[in-house]
């Protein structure tokens, strides 16, 4: 492929063998109307079945199939920044190989950037395929996390989108380890709209975001974004202290003027396991965010590539990555970038 690359779509896979060939073809059909470059970055996250080598059998038929392969799993926010440094497209698209985000909608999402927007995201009007307990637990985080921080993240979206070369760029710059990209995106600034579809139930597999991976990606998102949940404990720590002190007062009130107090255990155990838990609650919220401080300060690369294909010797990321590796010197390839 000579010239530049006018869209880079980033796919990130972990088991995806009963749908990757398909996504392949949906793809291509597609974008192959639009008339630009493009090239497909795949981003194995340390697949344990044929993902890696049917990806491997397209790139050797169509130079423009392009893949990172992780030495492990790193997690799909992980994989999808790695997609993101690799992209060497004037914009790029983010979109999951299960095909529950229809790449047809590629086509309208460029219109709208050809007319000024800097990011277009997808956004969900209906959710084919999910319980109503997964529907109702994503439309409840979703506004819990819009309350809750100071930047207007967008409700009933994912990390389906289009963004401009440098919005890219920008992302590039935020190394941080506990990743929300969606997230990110919005605290970016730029100008943003959005396109509106029914998402599709999966195509074929099962799904890679159970209800422990949802719980983490949600802890991710409200750390990251707002320290509200510290203010809470403050609150929460004072009003009980409070409550605590009112009813010392009503004891010893009792216990000097009154004959109605009676030997036993039943309020001394109520009020015990009450402040107890809560004291527990607070210093579980207080280790989320100690972790996180802890896990930076470690400066361990967000991930480790095993192997690449068709993309040369790994330089071909975005002009952000490029230049912090040369100010830096780097080994190319660790997903390193100091700030």
């Amino acid at each position: 492929m000579n010239g530049p690359v006018f869209l880079s779509v980033v796919i990130p896979m972990y088991n995806e063998e009963e749908v990757i060939e398909t996504t392949y073809r949906r793809l291509t059909e597609a974008l192959e109307p639009i008339g630009e470059t493009y090239e497909l970055i795949f981003v194995n996250d340390g697949s344990r079945d044929s993902t890696a080598k049917i990806v491997r059998r397209l790139g050797e038929q169509d130079a423009r199939v392009k893949m990172v392969d992780f030495s492990r799993n790193f997690g799909h926010q992980i994989a999808v920044t790695a997609g993101m440094d690799h992209a060497s497209g004037r914009t790029v698209v983010l979109i999951d190989a299960d095909l529950q985000d229809p790449p047809e909608l590629i086509p309208e999402m460029i219109a709208r950037w050809r007319e000024g927007y800097d990011v277009v995201y997808g956004r969900r009007i209906a959710r084919r395929g999910e319980s109503w307990f997964k529907k109702l637990t994503a439309a409840a985080f979703y506004r819990l996390l819009r309350s809750m921080t100071s930047v207007s993240i967008p409700v009933d979206t994912g990390d389906f989108r289009l963004m401009d070369r440098k919005v890219c760029d920008a992302l590039g710059s935020m190394r941080e380890q506990s990743r929300f990209i969606r997230g990110m995106v919005s605290w970016a600034g730029f100008r943003q709209t959005s396109v509106e579809y029914v998402r599709d139930e999966r195509f074929a597999g099962e799904t890679k975001y159970p209800l422990r991976k949802m719980v983490r990606l949600s802890l991710d998102a409200i750390t990251s974004f707002s320290t509200k949940p510290l203010k809470i404990a403050g609150v929460l720590g004072f009003f009980m202290s409070a409550v605590g002190f009112v009813y010392l007062l009503v004891v010893l009130y009792q216990r000097l003027f009154t004959n109605t107090t009676q030997p036993g255990w039943s309020s001394m155990v109520v009020i015990s396991l009450l402040f107890h838990g809560i004291t527990l609650s607070l210093l579980g919220v207080l280790g989320e965010y100690i972790g996180r401080i802890y896990e930076e300060t470690k400066r361990r690369p967000l991930y480790v590539v095993a192997d690449r294909l068709n993309l040369g010797d790994g330089t071909a990321g975005s002009a952000g990555d490029a230049q912090q590796r040369e100010l830096l010197k780097e080994p190319v390839g660790t997903g390193v970038l100091r700030s």
